[in-house]
């Protein structure tokens, strides 16, 4: 089984993005990207209604570092590093089975651009090569067909299909799971 040790947080740095910890200074954009219809589209939740849900939230992602539960990242661009566009994170994680979730949102002002691709590569390389994750998972809404491709790109396979396993207002959606081994993760760069 794995022992995983999240703190101190780790930065990870791509050629246009760094990842940080999310911090109480972000609530206002983490509400905006948390809240904005663009994104929820297919996240199927409903979105928070005030400041105060995010800032609980943040107190969420704090502890799940101290309890090495989940780690989340600020996706955020280099020489803008104050100014949080994304997040990208690790959840869910299994220890005695060696896997994690991954799970990301982005700011449709930066979609389009490749920047969620270098930020998911990024943590899953850190899932892999940090953590010692032999699998990372991804449960995505089957018809958020830009979210599937950014997976595949990556090398996440389809292993799961579930009709109607998730009840969200007022109506059953499907789910469907992509997994990544460590062995596929591509040598350098997004395929």
């Amino acid at each position: 089984m794995l022992n995983f040790q999240l703190l101190p947080f780790p930065e990870l740095r791509t050629p246009r993005l760094l990842l940080r910890r999310i911090v109480a200074a972000d609530a206002p954009a983490l509400f905006a990207l948390r809240t904005d219809a663009q994104v929820l589209t297919y996240l199927d939740r409903d979105p928070e209604t005030a400041l105060s849900e995010i800032e609980a939230f943040i107190g969420r992602l704090d502890e799940a570092l101290t309890t090495n539960s989940g780690i989340n990242w600020a996706v955020t661009r280099v020489g803008e590093e104050a100014q949080l566009v994304g997040t990208c994170g690790l959840w869910r994680l299994i220890p005695e089975h060696h896997r994690a979730e991954i799970g990301y949102m982005l700011l449709p002002s930066a979609w389009g651009a490749g920047l969620m691709a270098e930020a998911v590569e990024a943590v899953c390389r850190y899932g892999f090569e940090q953590l010692h994750l032999h699998s990372i998972e991804a449960n995505v809404n089957p018809h958020n067909a830009a979210s599937i491709r950014l997976l595949e790109r990556l090398g996440f396979v389809r292993e799961a299909y579930f009709r109607e396993n998730y009840y969200c207002r007022g109506q059953f959606l499907d789910s469907a799971i992509y997994s990544l081994l460590a062995s596929g993760l591509p040598a350098s760069g997004p395929r």
